[in-house]
């Protein structure tokens, strides 16, 4: 059989009463600060984080070209299994937009002979760069690393808050202690 624990009262801790200690209104504020840090720290983090990354994917996706480039050397056909569409590393060069000649490794196809032209992606310097990621490839890692981001930041303050009102009990329990102390032995004596 359960107690009757009464009518759930909201806001109780703000309410006047002559039970309410100090440590509970703090403690009401804490949570309510602590919760409101979190909520819109996290919000407001992963948006940032969000539009961030979004801004830097888009400025890939506008500066990085396709070359051509031109096999050196056969790409290897060893460790490729019997599946079409193995990639491995190979020698390629090509020339950057400024026409000085470069040369790098690329992922082209095992087994692809030498003097063969593949497509490979450069940054306005002329590096060898990966092929950039599409805008609705874009707006998923962006939304990940957002929400990943947002959560992350709304842990901080709620785990602080968290502490802070462990804090708070273990110290409203120390001074229920002190005061059973001083009371309890006088509940012990008779009244005739």
């Amino acid at each position: 059989m359960a107690a009757f624990r009464g009518p759930k009262v909201w806001l109780w801790r703000w309410r006047r009463n002559p039970l309410r200690r100090r440590s509970d209104a703090l403690e009401a504020w804490v949570v309510l600060v602590a919760w409101a840090v979190t909520v819109l720290g996290g919000v407001f983090t992963g948006l940032a984080a969000t539009q961030a990354v979004e801004h830097g994917l888009a400025q890939e996706r506008a500066e990085w070209r396709s070359v051509a480039a031109l096999l050196t050397e056969d790409a290897p056909d060893e460790g490729a299994t019997e599946s079409a569409g193995d990639l491995v590393w190979a020698k390629v060069r090509w020339t950057a937009a400024d026409g000085s000649p470069r040369a790098g490794q690329a992922r082209v196809f095992a087994g692809t002979v030498a003097g063969t032209s593949v497509t490979v992606w450069t940054d306005p310097d002329g590096r060898l760069v990966t092929r950039p990621a599409t805008a609705s490839q874009a707006r998923l890692r962006a939304s990940l690393v957002g929400v990943l981001v947002g959560v992350s930041a709304a842990g901080v303050p709620f785990v602080c808050g968290r502490l802070v009102r462990g804090r708070l009990e273990r110290r409203r329990m120390e001074q229920w202690d002190q005061e059973w102390e001083r009371i309890g032995p006088l509940w012990g004596r008779k009244t005739s």
